[in-house]
């Protein structure tokens, strides 16, 4: 979702031109998909169902992979408009990720503990706790480092793009 689904989303936008179907990328509604994706998959009783179907964690996936690539998609066709809107999407869509990995970081119990029958190895060794932490801990590094540096990346662009037109300088005083 952090790597394949951005690179995947700007390979397409390159292939098609820059020539992406309006309606297909709206940033507002990828953004409330993914983030209701997330965190609906996440629930402890849709993973565990999730854990006991195959075809449900294909599912899963499948759907969270193809909202992250809606929503690079959107959030790439919004800042070529020059729009503020996926620079206030990337910061939404972060914060939300980031509190997830935060969750599972410092909870002091599992999250998932009761499914551990289920949806993981029994026979491990390592607490669940230890798990739960080290994907908190992936999803803390991964999200700044991606959303954060879109973030920058576009909002770099549109002052530019200000500047340039001459709306706003970058060394203007006020008065």
């Amino acid at each position: 979702m952090n790597l394949l689904a951005p690179l995947g989303a700007a390979a397409w936008d390159r292939f098609a031109g820059g020539r992406a179907a309006a309606n297909a990328v709206r940033v507002l509604p990828a953004t409330a998909v993914q983030v209701a994706l997330i965190w609906g998959w996440h629930l402890p009783a849709v993973f565990a169902a999730a854990c006991r179907s195959p075809t449900l964690t294909a599912a899963m996936h499948a759907s969270l992979f193809l909202s992250a690539f809606w929503f690079w998609s959107a959030v790439i066709r919004g800042a070529r408009r020059c729009s503020w809107t996926p620079l206030a999407a990337l910061l939404a869509t972060g914060k939300l990720f980031c509190l997830f990995g935060v969750l599972l970081t410092f909870s002091p119990r599992t999250i998932y503990g009761s499914l551990a029958p289920i949806c993981f190895d029994p026979a491990s060794p390592r607490p669940l706790v230890e798990d739960q932490q080290l994907a908190g801990l992936l999803m803390l590094a991964a999200c700044p480092l991606v959303y954060v540096t879109a973030a920058i990346a576009i909002a770099r662009r549109r002052l530019a793009a200000l500047a340039r037109d001459g709306g706003w300088s970058f060394g203007q005083r006020a008065g």
